[in-house]
């Protein structure tokens, strides 16, 4: 079902920007025309392509910049130091007590 929708709002955005494009025809003497504009570009209108691709950038570059504060506010925590401390600290406590194990399962197996 979410493949269905992605092919058609792709085709849907390939269709709108298709009506956009306009080629220049050959004259009957060979040469190019220019084609006529629309009437909304020569008013000064955006196309409905043109509004949907500067929302997008917006939403984008919203969101950026909202991801950009937000690991600024991390990197401010000092989380990576922290992490790496409680790492150090754990294995220190693990290894002293996989020493005393190591040394309690020697005293069992080798009694003397």
């Amino acid at each position: 079902m979410n493949k269905l929708l992605v092919i058609t709002v792709l085709v849907t955005l390939l269709g709108l920007s298709a009506q956009g494009l306009r080629l220049p025809r050959q004259a009957e003497d060979g040469t190019p025309e220019e084609p006529v504009a629309d009437v909304a570009e020569a008013d000064g209108e955006q196309g409905t392509l043109e509004k949907l691709t500067s929302t997008f950038k917006g939403y984008y570059d919203t969101s950026i910049s909202t991801a950009s504060s937000w690991l600024d506010s991390i990197d401010g925590l000092k989380l990576k130091e922290k992490a790496a401390n409680a790492l150090s600290d754990t294995t220190v406590a693990a290894m002293t007590y996989a020493g005393i194990l190591q040394d309690q399962v020697y005293h069992i197996l080798y009694q003397q």
